[in-house]
């Protein structure tokens, strides 16, 4: 039974299915496989018969006269006749619009162009600190600045040897 398909797209169908049969045969690209000769005289068949070559409403418009699927095979044969087929894979392009999204929310969106920027906090130098003064908890207050941390500072560090690891034979 055949559907209601308008006829200018009825034609345009077939004729974009003439055409990239034309188009093969005149050898501009790689010659077409029997499957895609096949899926041609088919399609072409269908749509003068039925005046459409689908039947299943899922897989397009009640008024087209070729699915979705099978109008992108076209394109593919098309494109191969003319000598243009595609190659692989290729990386999407971008639209264009290189600029934030205007969804997205930055930092300091919030924050008013006049208040000025919070100033880190001055860091005094380190300082050395003897073990005795860590337990007495005299190390708490930066400005401890008493000659006997300083000679600590200043001595080289005492080392020990302690017994008792690999044996030295």
């Amino acid at each position: 039974m055949p559907r209601d398909v308008d006829e200018r797209k009825k034609r345009k169908a077939l004729r974009k299915l003439r055409k990239a049969a034309a188009l093969a045969e005149q050898g501009l690209g790689p010659p077409l496989s029997d499957w895609e000769k096949q899926f041609l005289e088919e399609v072409e068949e269908r749509i003068e018969t039925y005046g459409s070559a689908f039947n299943d409403p899922e897989k397009g418009g009640s008024d087209e006269a070729l699915s979705a699927l099978q109008s992108i095979k076209l394109r593919e044969i098309d494109k191969k006749a003319r000598g243009k087929a595609k190659s692989g894979f290729k990386p999407k392009k971008s639209l264009g619009r290189k600029t934030r999204p205007s969804n997205t929310r930055q930092l300091n969106d919030d924050l008013e162009a006049d208040t000025p920027a919070p100033v880190p906090p001055k860091r005094s130098s380190p300082q050395l600190v003897s073990g005795r003064d860590l337990l007495d908890g005299a190390a708490d207050t930066p400005s401890d600045t008493s000659a006997e941390t300083k000679t600590v500072a200043k001595s080289p560090p005492k080392l020990r040897v302690i017994k008792g690891g690999v044996d030295e034979t």
